[in-house]
Formats: structure tokens, sequence, C-alpha cells
């Protein structure tokens, strides 16, 4: 019997490593070793920071907030408890949207927290 090797799946495999670290600089392009190394840390990279982005997109809308919030002469602390106490339920991200498009209708939802 022939010696059976896994010769066409060890190739597929290292052709789509190296087809991931296309781009990549120097020999982490081109020698499998080097690159496999570089593409599983790209990949742990790239699912880590997709939860990182969520995080910092917040930080972003709350930042946003707060400037809007000064301006109308509130805290952000005293604005999203005065919006919880009139029951108003929008998330960071609307009220961004609604700070940065629609300041008419920011500064009436600042005179219901103030209100409340």
């Amino acid at each position: 019997m022939p010696r059976s090797t896994n010769g066409p799946a060890t190739k597929a495999r290292r052709n789509r490593v190296l087809k991931r670290a296309k781009g990549f600089v120097g020999g982490r392009s081109t020698l499998f070793r080097t690159a496999n190394e570089t593409v599983k840390r790209a990949m742990y990279f790239s699912y880590r920071d997709r939860k990182v982005k969520k995080r910092d997109m917040r930080g972003l809308f709350i930042m946003r907030i707060n400037a809007a919030c000064r301006e109308n002469e509130i805290s952000y602390s005293r604005f999203v408890c005065g919006l919880k106490k009139a029951n108003i339920s929008l998330d960071r991200k609307m009220l961004s949207q609604i700070c940065i498009k629609d300041e008419a209708a920011f500064t009436q939802l600042v005179e219901l927290a103030k209100k409340a």
C-alpha cells in the first residue's frame, strides 16, 4: 500500500493562513510560521476590539450628551436622573443623535429633566 500523506489539506490550510496575512510586512506575509502567529494575534485583537469598540462608542455618546447638557446649564448625571424620574427612556445613542441634529428638542428634554 502506498504511503498516504495529508498534502492537499496541509497546503490548503497554509494558503488560507497566508491569504489572511496578505499585506503584512516582511516574512509575516510569506513565511507560514510567522504568518500563522501574526494572523492568530490579529484575529484575537479583532475579536477583542469588537467589544472595546462598543465601550468606546458609549463613552463618546456620553461626552456628547455631557457637552450639550453643560450648554443648557445642567450636569450630565442630573440630566440622566431627571429623565429617569420623568419616565423618559431614551438610550445614550439616541440622546447623542438628538443633541447633534436637533438642539431644540434636546433643550426640551433638558427642561423636562429639570422639572422632574
